[in-house]
């Protein structure tokens, strides 16, 4: 019964370096749920063709794809984690695996009349089955961690291989889907407007400025407009807001980066690509490049307050306009991920491969002010 029982443990740990592990860990369910989410995305995407409106399918079909292709690439380096920590777990034991499948060797390969056979007679053969009983269990427990971290090293791996192809898809899709996103932006007539750009006032102010403040005091020389009731007062969401895209804060207000220099606003760390919307309804005051400040969009929530956002590659939307809350006003610049570089860097800790900044500056009656008083970005204060 014994020999019966450990012939069978035995097998079922050779068959579980071939086999696939009945219950995911959690790293591997992670991973798996990121491919769902992909798969979803491209399904939001395929809808998004008859949607009413096409901005706001396209939109949330894009976060569904950055959503996706982050909880991927977190559920990768986990994997990797993991994969990491069992395999020098089960190297580390090495000694442990040979002498236990040396006990199970000499028990499997021992005759039955000769197990049942004791120098004491029938009392020692009594006491060294106790004895064996007594150790089986321990045996078992041993085989079957074995057995559960082979299994878990080979499921791990399989996901691994696999992800290439998910993630290829999911990259080829988001970037269709910013496209589409870019092109419809363009197309789109309905918004309502506070005024028309002056071209000639606002090439004066850009060859007459030197600084932030001063382009932003200027702007409100130009093309005030009628005002328009897009939300009564937004002071009430002070400390609520969302960041404008996905990322994280590389240094806060007033900070100072390694050249010594301080800046009144927030430097976010994001993805290359990655999708900035307004974080309010708000006034299109400005869109362009400015200064050394790359591409900058300029948004007025309220009367008095602007959201000042630099160092985007692309620009949406055009001066004037009054967007609704979660519109995108442009994209991150960088170079498109390619899945193998996702993958080479699936061990690294998380944010290795934000290589994109978003400057955030928030001013309030021509001052700046601490963007951390309007969005939560994560550290409180």
């Amino acid at each position: 019964m014994i020999k019966t029982g450990l012939a069978a443990v035995t097998f079922g740990v050779v068959l579980a370096m071939s086999g696939t592990a009945a219950q995911a860990a959690t790293p591997a369910q992670a991973a798996e749920a990121a491919a769902s989410r992909l798969d979803a995305a491209t399904a939001r995407l395929r809808k998004a063709d008859s949607a009413r409106d096409r901005v706001k399918a396209l939109t949330e079909t894009v976060r569904a794809y950055e959503d996706g292709l982050g909880a991927m690439r977190d559920g990768l380096r986990r994997v990797a984690q993991r994969e990491t920590q069992l395999t020098t777990q089960l190297r580390a034991r090495e000694d442990e695996v040979a002498d236990l499948l040396g006990v199970l060797q000499t028990i499997e390969t021992s005759e039955p009349p000769i197990l049942m056979l004791h120098p004491s007679g029938p009392l020692g053969a009594a006491r060294s089955a106790m004895v064996l009983a007594e150790i089986t269990p321990g045996l078992q427990a041993r085989v079957d961690g074995l057995k559960h971290d082979l299994e878990e090293v080979q499921t791990l791996r399989f996901l691994q291989q696999n992800a290439a192809k998910t993630l290829e898809k999911g990259l080829l899709g988001v970037q269709e889907a910013r496209s589409q996103l870019s092109a419809a932006i363009a197309d789109r007539t309905d918004l309502p407007r506070r005024f028309v750009q002056d071209p000639v006032r606002t090439a004066i102010l850009l060859s007459s400025t030197e600084t932030l403040t001063g382009f932003a005091d200027g702007l409100s020389e130009i093309g005030g407009g009628e005002p328009i009731d897009v939300r009564e007062d937004i002071n009430d969401r002070r400390g609520d807001l969302d960041l404008p895209l996905q990322g994280l804060l590389l240094r806060g207000y007033g900070e100072r980066d390694a050249a010594g220099i301080a800046r009144p606003g927030l430097l976010v760390a994001a993805r290359p690509r990655a999708m900035v919307s307004t974080p309010t309804a708000a006034t299109i005051r400005y869109r362009g490049p400015l200064l050394d400040l790359g591409n900058v969009i300029i948004l007025e929530p309220q009367a008095g307050t602007l959201f000042v956002f630099s160092g985007l590659a692309e620009v949406y939307g055009e001066p004037g306009q009054v967007i609704p809350e979660g519109t995108p006003v442009g994209l991150m610049g960088g170079a498109a991920v390619q899945a193998d570089a996702i993958l080479s860097l699936s061990g690294e800790g998380a944010g290795t491969d934000r290589t994109e900044t978003l400057y955030i500056e928030v001013r309030m009656d021509n001052s700046p002010v601490d963007p951390e008083t309007w969005f939560q970005t994560g550290r409180g204060g």
